[in-house]
């Protein structure tokens, strides 16, 4: 549903414009309500509100008996919060969550298929440049993996 890689900037008031392609697959699929919370790799997560409810329903699965399991959702829910855009289509990013992934003025927003990721774009540069040599042999070890499943 969401693909590709968009530069932006945050407005003074905080402020993230969705790229629109983005704003398409929100029409098309008339999803009016995102989530937005702590990701992985120093990026932020954007979800729709039914992909929302899927990530919540298999975190919440994991028994809270185990420590690391707390200490993930602890984590993952205490950050996530509701975001509804403008007319302009802008969000609005919590300020916890910008300084949490490095975010001062330019950004990346990437569509990794059923979620958006916010990245700095610094932060998106390094880690790009760091694995995008590594890309063919990542693919080839998960295909692998897969197909001997």
């Amino acid at each position: 549903m969401f693909y590709g890689e968009y530069e932006h900037t945050i407005d003074n008031k905080g402020r993230l414009i969705i790229p629109s392609k983005f704003r398409e697959s929100f029409k098309e699929y008339d999803i009016t309500k995102l989530y937005i919370t702590r990701g992985l790799d120093k990026c932020l997560f954007v979800f729709t509100e039914n992909e929302w409810k899927t990530q919540e329903s298999k975190f919440k699965s994991i028994s809270f008996t185990k420590s690391e399991a707390r200490k993930f959702n602890r984590l993952y829910f205490s950050g996530a919060s509701q975001l509804e855009f403008d007319r302009q289509g802008r969000i609005l990013i919590p300020k916890y969550l910008k300084d949490f992934a490095g975010i001062k003025r330019d950004c990346m927003m990437i569509g990794v298929s059923n979620r958006i990721e916010v990245w700095s774009k610094d932060i998106w540069q390094g880690y790009y440049n760091s694995s995008k040599d590594s890309f063919e042999e990542i693919a080839e070890k998960l295909m692998t993996r897969q197909d001997e499943e």
